[in-house]
């Protein structure tokens, strides 16, 4: 029993020797394969590049944030502007509306100068009217007071020799003070023509003034409207380069987008190859220790095989 138990540990000591030379061997090759992959020069070289692909990779990524930067910041100058030029655009939209309302209102001040001037003529006419009108009855009166006087005087000139007291102060007083009253009627007549022409003057200098601001404020308006005009028309080139700009910008977003991508994509295959190189080596080390471990086992065995035959 004890020499068929001898036999088994034999064989299986020859087994686990077998095992062992056969790792110390795959140990060596490995060994060797790393030492002359970290002493030859490839190695270095493909480390060397991917530092300066990555190098470079960073170098672009920096680049187009950058960029990106500046077409925002351009993005934003842009649209202040825009904002700039709607507001003045507002601005003379207000100015343009009061011109119109300015205008609307010189036109109405206009209508009703216009329309005082007629009634103002119309009323010169009926006050010219009732003027002739007055010197013919007064005409008719004075000629009716000379009839009287000259009867009179006729009268006076057949009784002459009347012994009664004839007093011609009374025909004097009477034709003095109708004298009197027709020249203050004149005068009457004479300054409310006055001043029916100084209203007419008047109502002619507020209607050239009418003209005038009517001039003006279409002049204005004018202005105004050019203004407008030149302002659409800086407006849409604006805008034009706002959209030409914003496509372009874009399109660069586009291209960095796929060029970050291109550059994520190529950065996780790089983390994978690195955890697999890193796996790979963590691996073969775990495996040299189970090794290492297994031949100072097996060692132990064959030093405590060989004491214990070489004892007597």
């Amino acid at each position: 029993e004890e020499s068929l138990q001898m036999w088994d540990l034999n064989k299986r000591l020859e087994a686990y020797l077998a095992r062992v030379k056969f790792l110390e061997e795959e140990n060596e090759v490995l060994r060797a394969e790393i030492q002359s992959a970290k002493s030859s020069p490839d190695g270095d070289s493909w480390r060397v590049k991917y530092e300066e692909e990555l190098r470079a990779l960073r170098d672009a990524l920096g680049h187009a944030f950058r960029e990106k930067c500046t077409a925002e910041l351009a993005r934003d100058n842009l649209y202040e502007e825009v904002q700039q030029v709607k507001s003045r655009c507002q601005k003379e939209q207000a100015a343009r509306e009061e011109a119109k309302k300015l205008l609307s209102l010189s036109k109405k001040e206009l209508e009703e100068e216009k329309r005082a001037q007629i009634w103002l003529k119309e009323r010169a006419v009926q006050l010219e009217k009732e003027v002739e009108a007055l010197l013919e009855v007064h005409e008719e009166e004075k000629a009716g007071l000379d009839q009287e006087i000259a009867s009179f005087s006729q009268s006076l000139e057949s009784f002459r020799c009347a012994p009664v007291a004839f007093q011609p102060v009374e025909v004097e007083d009477y034709s003095k003070r109708l004298s009197e009253i027709w020249k203050g009627a004149v005068e009457t007549y004479k300054t409310e023509v006055s001043q029916l022409e100084g209203s007419l003057c008047q109502a002619k200098e507020n209607l050239w003034k009418a003209v005038e601001d009517n001039q003006q404020s279409q002049l204005r308006l004018q202005h105004l409207e050019k203004d407008l005009a030149g302002l659409k028309v800086r407006k849409e080139m604006l805008e034009e380069n706002l959209a030409r700009q914003w496509q372009e910008q874009r399109g660069e977003a586009e291209k960095f987008q796929l060029a970050m991508e291109a550059l994520e994509q190529e950065k996780q295959t790089l983390r994978v190859q690195i955890a697999q190189v890193l796996e790979d080596r963590q691996q073969l080390m775990h495996l040299k220790m189970s090794l290492s471990l297994e031949v100072a086992t097996y060692r132990t065995l064959l030093e405590a095989e060989s004491t214990r035959l070489q004892m007597p």
